[in-house]
């Protein structure tokens, strides 16, 4: 009895040990999971599959576009909304090498140019009829041909010149009795650019000459053909191009940060990629007086001598002459393969965690070249690592994880939204400026750093806000700006009001462009530093900047970008 007894309570014991053991894993595998979903929650950010650049951590409707935003690809963990992570496998594929910058000794530099050949202007010529008539047989037949002046070029049928040479040869006979009649008909063949000689041989011939040749006034080479054989042409109609190429111009664009260093005169030692052993040189002949506002550059002309036709118009060459003063001490220096080209922009790749494969892409302002380097005058710090090997591969990784890459400009995509075209109808536009007013009561509230004047204001504007059907991108920036107006009117966190507030701005910008009459100047304002860094708008009645995403903090950090009457 005693043995079975043992038995019940061995087994009992047992029980309980594995209730408490299993019990225990399993309260420790659901805080595991409860942790881990809690995670997956925290990490999780939406966004837009047209704008890849908006992050939100909620549900919602793209404050750009207007599109139901999908969720973002997960995993990154700890990163900012620029930043992005590349495999360690992805970066041993590519290649991809970095390089810590610094600043350098004081050495001499080099402006590096980059141009086109062109023609020479002031050598072009336009080789013109001056007859009307059909053009009976053209001898220069495509453009490249090389001309002499004095060549025949074609022959034209001229009425006009047939019952010229017809007074002519009548004139001819009453040259004793009427010398002045006689004389005027031979200036009029003159006119017509015949000379004495062929005047001479049609009256001694007594024969009217059907078609006129078209002599060559010039020597060159022909760049178009304006005419075909049948065409009939008026008096003084182009028929050739004709540009002279012993001297060709080279057309350089120059930065704002190099003109300090360019002056009418100066030589310049030029190569092309044609002839990558040969060096031309020539002086600057012209410095365009007006900056090309798109790209930030002034066009430069360099004249030069082409006796053996080798430049030829629409080659890419490039120019160096020495900068006077040279890179100056302290300046930073990236190597060349690290810089990408947008046409406007140059950007290059910081690696933004020096034990993990995170980037960044960053907008720098580059000054002059150096070898193989450019100075960095803004956007890159002494100690930054970059990449300087595989960079469009880093690029191709930002663009497929919708960071801010070459194609993907957010401030340019959020001019596009400000610059969309949408119909209106008359009677919300006349409605929609009362909310406007409402809006820079908000605004004004932001700048002041008082939320709840700010919940005030939000609550006044929704009862401003007029009730129309509109369609398309006008009804997703119209219900936006609902959705914004609601949310600050029942949030009374500062912070989390700003961050509405710019999306709700973005959305009245595209709308209140669209306006047709104001009856007032209403200036777009851009801080660069609102927004973390990416930069964000909103209106105001005054040109002076408030900014009201700051406060008293930064109160004037920003500019008026555009102005809308």
């Amino acid at each position: 009895m005693k043995k079975y007894i043992t038995y019940i309570i061995v087994m009992l014991a047992g029980l309980l040990l594995g209730y408490l053991i299993f019990n225990s894993n399993s309260e420790e595998s659901s805080q595991v999971s409860d942790t881990h979903e809690h995670s997956e929650e925290e990490v999780q950010m939406w966004t837009c599959s047209m704008h890849p650049q908006i992050m939100q951590p909620e549900p919602g409707d793209c404050p750009i576009c207007g599109m139901e935003l999908i969720p973002a690809e997960a995993g990154a963990e700890g990163l900012t909304a620029d930043e992005f992570k590349m495999t360690e496998n992805a970066m041993s594929l590519a290649n991809i090498q970095t390089t810590v910058v610094g600043n350098a000794d004081a050495t001499p530099g080099k402006i590096s140019l980059s141009g086109k050949i062109k023609e020479n202007e002031e050598a072009n010529a336009v080789q013109s009829s001056h007859v009307g008539g059909r053009i009976e047989k053209l001898y220069v037949t495509y453009t490249g041909e090389k001309v002499n002046r004095g060549q025949v070029l074609a022959t034209i049928y001229s009425p006009d010149l047939v019952a010229a040479q017809q007074e002519l040869l009548t004139a001819a006979r009453l040259k004793e009795s009427q010398p002045a009649l006689y004389k005027a008909v031979r200036n009029k063949l003159k006119y017509w650019k015949l000379n004495d000689a062929q005047i001479d041989k049609i009256e001694a011939s007594g024969e009217v000459r059907e078609n006129l040749p078209v002599y060559a006034t010039v020597s060159g080479t022909v760049t178009e053909k304006l005419v075909q054989e049948g065409d009939y042409v008026k008096q003084g109609q182009p028929l050739y191009k004709i540009a002279n190429l012993n001297t060709v111009w080279a057309i350089f664009d120059a930065y704002e940060s190099q003109i300090s260093n360019l002056n009418v005169g100066q030589e310049m030692k030029i190569t092309a990629n044609a002839y990558p052993d040969k060096e031309f040189s020539g002086k600057i002949s012209f410095i365009d007086p007006l900056l090309d506002e798109s790209s930030r550059t002034v066009k430069v002309r360099v004249e030069l001598k082409n006796t053996d036709d080798m430049l030829k118009p629409g080659m890419f060459v490039q120019a160096e002459l020495e900068r006077p003063e040279g890179v100056q001490e302290g300046s930073i220096l990236i190597p060349r393969s690290a810089v990408l080209w947008t046409g406007t922009r140059s950007l290059v790749y910081v690696k933004s965690n020096p034990d993990e494969p995170v980037f960044q892409m960053k907008e720098v302002k580059l000054g002059d070249a150096l070898d193989n380097s450019y100075e960095v005058l803004e956007g890159l710090s002494d100690g930054d690592e970059v990449v300087t090997n595989g960079t469009f591969t880093v690029d191709a990784a930002a663009q497929l994880q919708g960071k801010r890459s070459m194609m993907n400009n957010p401030e340019s995509q959020q001019k596009q939204a400000m610059n969309m075209k949408m119909e209106l109808p008359e009677d919300f536009q006349k409605k929609f400026v009362k909310t406007l007013d409402k809006y820079f009561e908000l605004k004004d509230a932001l700048v002041n750093s008082n939320p709840t004047q700010a919940m005030n204001a939000a609550k006044a504007s929704l009862k401003t806000v007029p009730e129309a059907k509109l369609q398309g991108m006008a009804a997703a920036h119209f219900k936006k700006v609902e959705e914004m107006l609601e949310a600050i009117s029942n949030n009374e966190n500062l912070e989390n009001q700003r961050a509405h507030f710019v999306i709700l701005s973005e959305n009245m910008i595209a709308l209140t462009a669209n306006i047709d009459s104001l009856g007032k100047e209403i200036h777009i304002q851009h801080c660069p530093m609102a927004d973390s860094n990416k930069g964000a708008d909103w209106l105001s009645l005054s040109s002076e900047v408030r900014n009201p995403y700051y406060g008293e903090a930064m109160l004037t950090c920003g500019e008026v970008s555009k102005t809308l009457k």
